[in-house]
């Protein structure tokens, strides 16, 4: 996207500064929009605090120009500057010693001349922001600690309600857990809408705290772009470490400027990709086809469940020849799975298990699947590629909301980010307090979470008011649909994050088998893992490239369990164009539906999700709903649907939208429901799924 020259809060160009004789900076181009935060990184007389200095107006540029909104403001005093909106925390904090907190606070206001009454109130903003000041208003500013000297110049900068902050070394002399406080403080000010101009010696700190930096070495820009990029960017690493080491962190250019810093004992997974290799659909295939022929031969070699299949159905492993072979082979489904109960499908001895996971059971018994370690190291690889593909890096830290137990969910997550390198935050799902209490104390910046909790944990940062204390940039979500309207919403209230569908499934290996490509117009599935078919679900014939049908998958690489086409229920469809983010991994749409959770309403045929979409349409309704399905004395069955009405939207719209809802469903499924408008929050939020179609309908006994 363009950016307009009104998005430019901040404009350098050609800047130079001298001292005497002594150039300090040579020409220097920089540009922060408004909202943004920017670090300028580099090391010790690289001439950052003199480009801010200049800023300021608290020395006068050689040459150059400085624009503020598109006004020139080059020269201009540091008063000036202050009543158009810049404030400055400067390097050392430079305390009033024998003032009071308060009086040293009070001071950041005193160009503007604000009244009592709004000074009263400027300085409980400040108290709000920083309530450890609160408690030390009367104390001296001398008696404090470097850090709550550092919240105090802070403090007295905000005090004049600055448009554009400028803070130069925050991090100056604070002890490595009073930093991680400052910056905090700084996500928090970047989160609110404060633009920020942050000059950093230690350029992890800076890169991490910033949307997009520039790199300043001996007075002059050698580097910029996105933050996280230049973080992990190999080319970048090498150019700025050189020979540096944790040891000898000297040997580079800026290696005094804190680049060591970004955990040098996982210096490979900065650059390291866990995608696959591939680079024609061909390459694909013929990888595919050494999976196939191996699966099939392991299969029938390793279990007599499989052997047994392939008999009956005339099939050796002798005879898959090509990809279009596996048609040859027969289905298998869930059923399959339970009747070998407690290790179906088990094609390796007892001695080579060394885990098992289970599905839930919640429609008879527990289907258990071995992992082998092969299987659970191919399990973290590809999850690990979920998050690569997703954008998270090894600086990310991850909050892992899914259950953990039997369940594959949370093991899953886990392995992956500790794969990639990042920091994992096992909470496990429910407890909304702890949720929230890491949220704001460990500064997450990836949450996972089942869709149902996600929507619960955003309404709840919303309800206590602390979307702007957090730092969530990505929701990674998996194990239900969801709606347009709730993953909308989702993302608004968590303040514009950015949203990823996994998938996966306790029989395929678990999540992790796919994630939403980051365009958000599909999901990339892993085919180096597994070949995914597409068939229609009551003729079982393969269907096209495009059209709907049930998810049917054979794996490549498992060795505990394999799967030979077995039959998900997931209903889905191959996109078969080349996706528009480049990736070669082939793609499916987000899951519609399952076959089993379809239900059949006067004859017609209708799945949850073609629900969803549709109230999607209807503004004013919120994303949950749910359907109750019976049947009268006469045999007749009636659908009630109950949705809520918006955050916000009146009671008496309530007329207004069951009309619509009514209408839409008449016309688009074929059926009339009666649908009753609820109030926003009436139905139930949950931190697992979310039970959504309620079918008390007599049936006849199978006798």
């Amino acid at each position: 996207m363009q950016v307009g020259v009104t998005d430019i809060m901040l404009s350098i160009r050609d800047l130079r500064v001298h001292y005497g004789a002594a150039q300090a900076l040579f020409g220097v181009d920089l540009e922060v929009r408004r909202g943004e935060t920017v670090a300028l990184v580099g090391a010790n007389g690289a001439g950052k605090s003199s480009l801010l200095k200049a800023v300021m107006g608290l020395i006068r540029p050689s040459g150059g120009a400085i624009l503020l909104d598109g006004r020139e403001v080059t020269g201009s005093s540091p008063a000036a500057m202050a009543a158009l909106g810049v404030a400055l925390v400067p390097e050392g904090r430079e305390m009033f010693g024998d003032l009071t907190v308060r009086e040293n606070l009070e001071l950041g206001a005193l160009v503007l001349k604000p009244g009592r009454a709004e000074l009263a109130r400027r300085l409980e903003e400040v108290c709000a922001r920083f309530p450890k000041l609160r408690e030390r208003l009367s104390q001296r500013t001398a008696t404090l600690s470097g850090g709550e000297q550092q919240m105090v110049a802070i403090g007295r900068a905000l005090m004049a309600r600055p448009r554009l902050l400028l803070m130069d070394e925050p991090s100056l002399g604070l002890a490595p857990l009073i930093t991680d406080e400052i910056f905090d403080i700084i996500h928090q000010l970047s989160r609110s809408g404060v633009t920020i101009l942050l000059v950093e010696q230690n350029a992890a700190r800076g890169l991490t705290a910033s949307g997009s930096a520039y790199l300043l070495a001996n007075g002059r820009i050698t580097g910029q772009g996105r933050s996280q990029k230049l973080l992990v960017d190999p080319e970048l690493r090498r150019a700025f470490l050189g020979a540096a080491s944790g040891n000898n962190p000297a040997a580079s250019r800026l290696g005094a400027a804190g680049l060591t810093n970004i955990r040098l004992e996982k210096e490979m997974t900065t650059h390291k990709t866990f995608m696959p290799p591939f680079r024609t659909v061909e390459e694909l295939q013929a990888h595919q086809l050494r999976g196939l022929k191996w699966t099939v031969r392991h299969a029938y070699e390793g279990s007599s469940f499989y052997r047994e299949q392939l008999d009956r159905a005339g099939v050796t492993p002798d005879d898959i020849r090509t990809l279009d072979d596996l048609r040859k082979l027969p289905l298998t489904t869930p059923e399959d799975l339970r009747d070998g109960y407690p290790f179906p499908f088990r094609a390796v001895p007892y001695e080579q298990i060394v885990r098992i996971h289970a599905s839930s059971g919640t429609t008879g018994k527990r289907k258990i699947l071995g992992y082998t370690q092969k299987d659970l190291d191919d399990w973290a690889h590809f999850f690990a590629r979920c998050y690569e593909m997703a954008g998270v890096t090894p600086l990310d830290r991850v909050q892992i909301s899914v259950g953990y137990g039997v369940w594959t969910a949370g093991a899953g997550f886990q392995a992956g980010v500790e794969k990639l390198g990042a920091l994992a935050m096992p909470v496990g799902p429910g407890n909304i307090d702890l949720q929230c209490e890491f949220f704001l104390d460990l500064q997450p910046t990836v949450f996972c979470c089942t869709a149902s909790m996600g929507l619960l944990m955003a309404e709840e940062i919303h309800k206590r008011g602390i979307a702007d204390k957090i730092n969530i940039r990505k929701v990674i979500y998996g194990s239900e649909r969801s709606s347009v309207s709730m993953r909308k919403k989702i993302a608004d209230l968590f303040g514009g994050v950015e949203l990823f569908d996994i998938v996966g499934m306790t029989e395929l290996y678990g999540p992790g088998t796919g994630i939403e490509c980051p365009h958000h117009d599909c999901i990339h599935y892993w085919a180096d893992y597994y070949i995914l078919e597409i068939l229609d679900p009551e003729t079982l014939a393969p269907l096209p490239d495009g059209e709907w049908g049930e998810m049917v998958v054979t794996t490549l690489a498992k060795e505990a369990a394999p799967l030979l086409r077995y039959r998900t229920h997931d209903i889905t469809r191959i996109i078969p164009d080349p996706c528009t983010c480049g990736a070669v991994l082939p793609r499916h749409s987000r899951i519609r539906g399952r076959t089993d959770d379809m239900f059949k309403f006067r004859g017609v045929n209708i799945y949850p999700a073609g629900i969803d979409r549709l109230l999607s349409e209807v503004p004013g309704l919120g994303s949950e709903y749910q359907v109750h399905l019976r049947r009268d004395q006469a045999g007749r069955d009636h659908m009630l649907l109950k949705v809520e009405r918006g955050e916000g939207v009146e009671a008496r719209r309530a007329d207004e939208l069951r009309r619509e809802v009514i209408y839409l469903i008449k016309h688009r499924l074929m059926v009339t429901p009666e649908v009753e408008v609820v109030a926003y929050g009436d139905l139930p939020r949950s931190e697992r799924k979310s039970q959504r179609v309620f079918d008390i309908r007599i049936t006849d006994s199978v006798v």
